[in-house]
């Protein structure tokens, strides 16, 4: 479903990422594993089209989106959930879910997004400073999906968020597997990769360096804490 070949990305002259390979396939959860600085969000972000100082290649079900804008990658299917979430505070759920266009292949109507996120359905009058942070993360969640995107970008969607909030998160996206998405998540929780995530990349110092299973995860789990510098 989506495969990204030598990707290498820069800031300046300071190089973030280097030579990243791998493929998601069709209804897979992976996740980009590292500690912070390794390159994960970076990666995500040049998978977006949101930054633009890179060379490699970037495939989505066959087609080439090196080149495209992150408005055509939108199009294509790609769906980004950056780790600010960008909620529109003044307005309502709602009002957050109706805002941006629906562009890409697979358009969730309204009535999709409130059976797989009820608790939106609940909040939909309620403004965006009214929401908790799994709230929110829901609702950043749900607004891609409604857009139309066949492959999720989430940039550590359980940043900042309480245990059971982490909990309620970890049922959206298995849910959301279940409905078929394909979904690259980029976390430093190693036990919330291992519950939702089907295989994992670890990356240091802006390089894939290992891939592992979540079996390995479990196994090697106090080695890769350390790792984590967690």
């Amino acid at each position: 479903m989506l495969e990204v070949r030598g990707l290498s990305a820069w800031y300046g002259q300071a190089q973030a990422v280097r030579d990243i390979r791998f493929q998601v396939r069709q209804g897979e959860l992976i996740t980009l594993v590292g500690r912070n600085g390794a390159g994960k969000s970076t990666t995500l972000r040049c998978l977006m089209g949101l930054h633009r100082q890179m060379t490699g290649s970037i495939t989505l079900d066959g087609r080439e989106l090196t080149a495209l804008p992150a408005q055509d990658r939108a199009r294509a299917g790609l769906g980004y959930v950056p780790d600010d979430r960008g909620i529109y505070a003044r307005l309502t759920v709602e009002e957050n879910l109706l805002l941006p266009p629906q562009v890409g292949p697979t358009r969730w109507p309204l009535d999709r997004v409130y059976r797989a996120f009820p608790v939106l359905r609940d909040r939909r009058r309620q403004s965006g400073t009214k929401l908790s942070g799994g709230e929110q993360q829901a609702l950043s969640i749900a607004r891609v999906l409604r857009m139309g995107a066949t492959v999720l970008l989430l940039d550590e969607p359980t940043e900042g968020l309480a245990p059971v909030l982490v909990q309620q998160l970890r049922e959206m996206l298995l849910d959301a597997k279940r409905e078929g998405l394909t979904m690259l998540l980029v976390e430093q929780n190693l036990r919330f990769a291992t519950a939702v995530a089907d295989r994992h990349y670890l990356l240091a110092e802006g390089r894939i360096v290992e891939s592992l299973d979540s079996a390995e995860i479990v196994a090697r789990e106090h080695e890769l804490l350390r790792h984590l510098g967690v």
